[in-house]
C-alpha cells in the first residue's frame, strides 16, 4: 500500500522538486497538489490523504494555522525556507521539518520517518495489516531505483559499483548497468557505509568486489579498473582494513 501524498505550497518550483522526489520513492504516491492552504481544506473534504508536504508562509492562511483547523490530521512534513518555525511545528506533532532547499537524501530520510509512523498507526488499527518497507536503510539488503519509468528492486550484494553521469547514475551489476535519474551523493547517504565506499567524485564501490589496489587504480575481481581519487585514499584504506 502506498502512502497518499498531498503537496501544499504556493511556489510552483517547490511542487516540481517534491513531485520528482516522490516519483523516486516507491511507497509514496501523489494524489493532489494545492497552492493555497484554503484549497487544501476543500481537497481534504473529498479525498483521502495520508501525508501532507506543507509549506508555512502562504497567502490567506499559513501552513501552521491550517494545521490547527484540522480535527483529524494526516501525517505532515513541513517544507519551509524559514527555520524559525521549527519548534512551533514540532509542537503540532509534525513528522519532520525540511529546510528549503533540501536534497533527495534528506527528503528520503523524512519519507522513511513518515513511513515508520504510518506503519505503527496501521498496525495499531489492524495488527494483520501489511505496509511498505522503508527504502534502503542500513539494515536492508535491497534497494529500489527508478529506471526506464519502472521501480526496479536490486540486491545490494549484487551491485558492484555506481558511476556518476551528470544528473544520472549508472548502477553496475557485473557487466550490465541500470541508468537512474539520481545523484551519486543521494546514494552515498542511502547505502550502508560498511559495505559501499566513495572512492572518487564519480564512483561508489562495493568493497566485496575489490581485487587489489595499485597506485591510484582499484581493480575489481571482474577485471574492471576504477580510479581512486586522491581525496579518498585515506578513507578507502581505512575501510578496507576493517
Amino acid at each position: 500500500m502506498n502512502i497518499r501524498c498531498l503537496i501544499v505550497d504556493d511556489e510552483p518550483l517547490a511542487h516540481e522538486v517534491i513531485l520528482k522526489y516522490i516519483e523516486d520513492i516507491p511507497f509514496l504516491e501523489t494524489v493532489g497538489q494545492c497552492y493555497l492552504a484554503t484549497e487544501a481544506l476543500s481537497f481534504l473534504n473529498t479525498h483521502t490523504v495520508d501525508l501532507i508536504f506543507l509549506d508555512i508562509r502562504m497567502p490567506k492562511l499559513s501552513g501552521l494555522d491550517f494545521l490547527r483547523t484540522l480535527q483529524q490530521r494526516p501525517l505532515v512534513i513541513i517544507t519551509s525556507a524559514y527555520e524559525e518555525h521549527a519548534l512551533e511545528s514540532f509542537d503540532l506533532e509534525v513528522c519532520d521539518y525540511l529546510l528549503k532547499p533540501f536534497r533527495f537524501d534528506r527528503f528520503l530520510k523524512a519519507a522513511n520517518r513518515a513511513l515508520s509512523v504510518y506503519t505503527l498507526k496501521k498496525q495499531a488499527a489492524d495488527p494483520s495489516s501489511v505496509v511498505a518497507q522503508p527504502l534502503a536503510t542500513n539494515e536492508s539488503s535491497r534497494i529500489y531505483i527508478k529506471s526506464d519509468k519502472k521501480q526496479v528492486q536490486l540486491n545490494l550484494d549484487e551491485i558492484h559499483y555506481l558511476e556518476s553521469l551528470g544528473n544520472y547514475v549508472k548502477v553496475w551489476e557485473g557487466q550490465k548497468f541500470l541508468l537512474t535519474p539520481r545523484t551519486l551523493s543521494s546514494f552515498e547517504s542511502q547505502l550502508p557505509a560498511d559495505t559501499f565506499i566513495r572512492i572518487h567524485k564519480s564512483y561508489i564501490l562495493n568493497k566485496k568486489y575489490v581485487h587489489y589496489i595499485e597506485g591510484n587504480i582499484i581493480r575489481l575481481k571482474n577485471g574492471k579498473e576504477l580510479p581512486l581519487g586522491k581525496n579518498y585514499r585515506h578513507a578507502v584504506k581505512q575501510l578496507l582494513n576493517t
